[in-house]
């Protein structure tokens, strides 16, 4: 399993992980702050001593409930002087997501809450509330249902915004401090709970333990994998293979694939990769010669061909890989008026039957034609485009494309055995034509490339009628871990397409191509 690694392990766990942690807070956004909630909790519980002779009168005020009435005296049944008192100051604060109005409450009863003070007797309380909601002290008074007897206090229904809280600071006698504190009543949708104890008016913490828990998960997933990441890695990228492969075929293909090469090479440590160029009917030639001498295991040979092979092997598989356009060059010192020539023309000067350029509306001067020798894929381009289907071009007459061999032959014609032998004569020899492939470099000064038809040589234009398919033939299908198979994926849906749309070529894997390249083979 190529695919259980470390990385992997941990990528997919923080995936998981944060997947996990987004639907849990997007239940909590959606479905916990529709509850309202109440949470209460004792700030402070500690006990004090009365004086006597307080004398006052007992009465309920706003802030001020009564807190110390009937103190010390002892003939009305109050608080004898000398009974353990003690002071709780009591929080309850609205900690939900919504607001909380006095219809929220679900009692029957006019009170909305109920606190209970185990084992001591409430004596009288005070109301305190944070600046800006002194409006909340007008809620505490006997019509809204404040009472209290015994160890209980019946807290009125008060509205509370979110966040918005009270104080009781409550009288008690009897019992200890400490002893339990409890509040409880019916919220709509909602419920009231304990809060966690906290220092006097601090707020709650800005995230919850669960969330540092999450973060802290995920800071620590993503910081192993950046470690894991920032590690050198031995291992090969994906779709290299170690190993020495051979490159060989058509010489038109050839600038392009010697880049994509030396990309392969770098990417891929390990991976050998040798260009010999040798013309397409060549390519073919050595590739069949390997494929069979390997008896039955795989040749490391790709070879190129413009267009397709001529009586290719049966074991040959094909793959379209480029388009190519081909141009008509001439010496760049040939005064044509216009640097165009019709298929027609074309065709009839590479026959024999217009052998001078005044035919063409150009200067009086033999015309030199310089082909490529038989078995080129440029050449077999040539025939098949521009001249007819079944016709090939003339024996030469010049070998050394100067002087013919039979002073009666018109024809003045030679060939050379690649793209830049041709370039090089044509550039050496006034009145000379040729053809080649369109390339990215330029062409020598001497030499002038000319449109066909009015139409400039270049293969994304359908209508250009010089162009050929470039072919990678493998013998055999090649396995997926051998540099053959990791090289032809580089070229023709990698990176390497890069290189061939630098040449001025059209890779076939892409939507320019128009589908004119047609499917694999073989």
């Amino acid at each position: 399993m190529d695919w259980f690694s470390a990385e992997n392990v941990v990528a997919i766990g923080t995936a998981v992980l944060g997947v996990g942690a987004s639907v849990v807070l997007l239940w909590y956004e959606r479905r916990v702050p529709r509850r309202r909630h109440l949470g209460y909790r004792v700030q402070v519980d500690m006990p004090i001593r009365a004086r006597a002779g307080t004398g006052a009168a007992g009465r309920v005020t706003p802030g001020s409930l009564g807190l110390l009435d009937g103190l010390g005296d002892d003939g009305d049944g109050l608080t004898p002087q000398g009974s353990a008192l003690s002071l709780v100051l009591l929080r309850v604060e609205n900690d939900g997501a919504q607001f909380l109005d006095s219809s929220h409450y679900t009692g029957h009863e006019l009170h909305g809450l109920t606190a209970e003070f185990t084992g001591r007797r409430v004596r009288g309380l005070d109301v305190t509330q944070r600046p800006g909601s002194e409006h909340l002290a007008t809620h505490f008074t006997p019509g809204a249902g404040l009472a209290w007897s015994e160890g209980t206090l019946k807290i009125p229904r008060v509205p509370l915004g979110r966040g918005e809280y009270y104080k009781l600071l409550v009288l008690l006698d009897g019992g200890t401090p400490g002893d339990p504190v409890t509040v409880h009543g019916g919220l709509l949708e909602g419920r009231v709970t304990p809060n966690r104890a906290l220092s006097p008016d601090d707020t709650p913490p800005l995230l919850s333990r669960w969330a540092w828990v999450i973060i802290s998960a995920l800071t620590a997933f993503v910081c192993v994998l950046a470690t894991l990441i920032l590690l050198p890695d031995a291992r090969l990228p994906i779709g290299c293979a170690t190993g020495r492969l051979t490159l060989t075929g058509s010489t038109a293909f050839t600038p392009a694939v010697r880049d994509a090469a030396r990309a392969y090479e770098k990417e891929c440590p390990g991976a050998e990769l040798e260009v010999a160029a040798a013309g397409s009917g060549e390519g073919i030639e050595t590739l069949t010669q390997r494929g069979l001498a390997a008896k039955g295991r795989f040749p490391s040979v790709i070879a190129f061909s413009d267009g397709p092979a001529i009586d290719a092997a049966p074991q040959l598989r094909r793959l379209p890989v480029a388009l190519t356009a081909f141009t008509v060059v001439v010496n760049a010192k040939l005064p044509l008026p216009r640097r165009d020539l019709s298929p027609s023309r074309i065709r009839k000067i590479f026959r024999g039957d217009i052998t001078n350029w005044k035919t063409v509306d150009g200067p009086d001067l033999p015309i030199t034609v310089v082909s490529r020798t038989s078995g080129s894929g440029t050449r077999a381009t040539f025939e098949h485009t521009l001249l007819h289907k079944d016709e090939g071009e003339p024996a030469v007459t010049a070998p050394d494309c100067r002087t013919r061999t039979d002073p009666d032959v018109a024809l003045l014609r030679c060939e050379r055995p690649s793209t830049d032998a041709l370039l090089r004569t044509v550039a050496a020899i006034p009145g000379a034509i040729g053809y080649a492939e369109r390339r990215a470099d330029t062409l020598p000064r001497e030499v002038r490339a000319l449109t066909i038809g009015g139409t400039a040589p270049t293969a994304s234009t359908p209508q250009y009628p010089f162009t050929a398919i470039e072919y990678a033939y493998t013998y055999g299908t090649p396995p997926e871990t051998s540099p053959a198979a990791g090289f032809l994926d580089y070229l023709t849906s990698g990176p390497g397409t890069n290189a061939i749309t630098r040449q001025r070529q059209l890779p076939c894997g892409g939507p320019e191509s128009g589908g004119r390249c047609g499917a694999p083979t073989g």
